[in-house]
């Protein structure tokens, strides 16, 4: 049965509270095996709990959901290969993010957790005052001050009690985490694993609406929860059925914040300095340190899949052209159809895009 344990020390997940790291190394919690996935358990149940998630835990979990997931594949071609697009930003708060959240907010009323905080540049922030609203949790949400202004409303429309800091992405990160250390819990979609089981639900969907697992998977890099948690859900669905095949996985970043590429060039397993201090408008992947960039390139060395970056002046006129086509989705959103257009002749068919948030989250897209 799956637990949750310090990937360092193999400390065991506690009972109670919430804490974000291990209280012995400091280091970094996650499953320590997986709970096989095949096929949808419980069509009664509300949005991504279909797939019986409570038993990746091995205890029956509270279902706080707002109809998350089962998003459409919607299918195009490019190059004259067929490119499918996962529009996560059709989720209830307009990104992929609500998956995750569904199953942390639903952790924390299991554990009777009343406030929390969390910091995010925007989309994670608006899902989990959403999520916290439909469970009476009050939120505290910690944003960079630079945050898209309609971000910024979505958190505090559903409730939320809002903080924005000045300065970079890490600034809102460290004052969300002295604000915890006063005894709050800290419901960071970062740090704790219990929305990896949420993420990997796109996995599950997308074996359900096209009968493989094969082709190839692009995704973007913030901290890297969402890649990882599409390769557990494929490897969940792998080990119920041994004779498929996974995907090739692609993981994007903005070349302004590229940590995990600027690691994977360089042939290492260890984060580097990857940031070049300058701004991006892809704020979703600006994270310095990404918490599980070091299990993403222990996934993905070797012939499993690749990281590449994309240039700043390259991301924009993409998120327009993909408009063009129907989708209208954040900067952020675009790195994949930049990476899918330099890669599109070396890649396995079918190319499948996450686009994780929608456009209308984020100002300036027409500039």
């Amino acid at each position: 049965m799956p637990g949750i344990r310090c990937v360092q020390c193999g400390f065991e997940y506690p009972k109670t509270g919430v804490p974000f790291v291990c209280p012995k190394c400091g280091g970094v919690f996650d499953f320590d095996s997986l709970a096989p996935k095949s096929e949808l358990k419980d069509l009664s149940l509300p949005g991504i709990w279909g797939w019986d998630l409570s038993q990746d835990f091995g205890y029956e979990l509270p279902n706080v959901s707002l109809g998350e997931g089962n998003t459409p594949l919607v299918w195009d071609s490019f190059a004259g290969k067929q490119i499918g697009m996962k529009c996560e930003f059709l989720n209830p708060t307009g990104s992929y993010k609500d998956r995750g959240t569904s199953v942390l907010v639903s952790e924390l009323l299991a554990r009777k957790v009343g406030t929390a905080v969390e910091d995010s540049s925007g989309n994670a922030g608006a899902s989990f005052a959403a999520y916290a609203a439909r469970a009476g949790i009050h939120a505290e949400v910690f944003i960079p001050s630079s945050a898209s202004g309609p971000k910024k409303m979505q958190i505090v429309k559903y409730g939320a009690e809002i903080f924005e800091i000045a300065g970079p992405r890490e600034a809102a990160a460290q004052a969300v985490r002295e604000k915890a250390s006063q005894g709050i819990a800290y419901a960071s979609h970062a740090y704790l694993p219990f929305g990896l089981s949420g993420i990997a639900t796109i996995a599950y969907e997308l074996y359900s609406q096209m009968g493989s697992i094969s082709g190839t998977v692009i995704a973007p890099i913030g901290h890297g929860g969402l890649l990882l948690g599409i390769i557990r859900g494929f490897s969940a669905l792998r080990q119920a059925n041994p004779s498929l095949s996974v995907p090739y996985y692609v993981g994007v970043q903005a070349e302004a914040c590229s940590p995990v590429v600027k690691a994977f060039n360089d042939g290492s397993k260890e984060l580097t300095k990857g940031c070049s201090g300058e701004p991006t408008i892809a704020e979703g992947v600006r994270v310095k340190q990404p918490v599980q960039g070091k299990a993403l390139l222990r996934k993905i060395f070797g012939s499993k899949g690749t990281f590449l970056s994309i240039p700043e002046d390259q991301i924009l006129p993409d998120s327009v052209e993909l408009a063009t086509r129907g989708f209208f989705v954040e900067p952020t959103s675009s790195l994949v159809w930049s990476a899918c257009k330099k890669l599109v002749e070396d890649l396995p068919e079918p190319i499948i895009l996450i686009l994780t948030g929608s456009g209308l989250k984020y100002r300036d897209i027409t500039s």
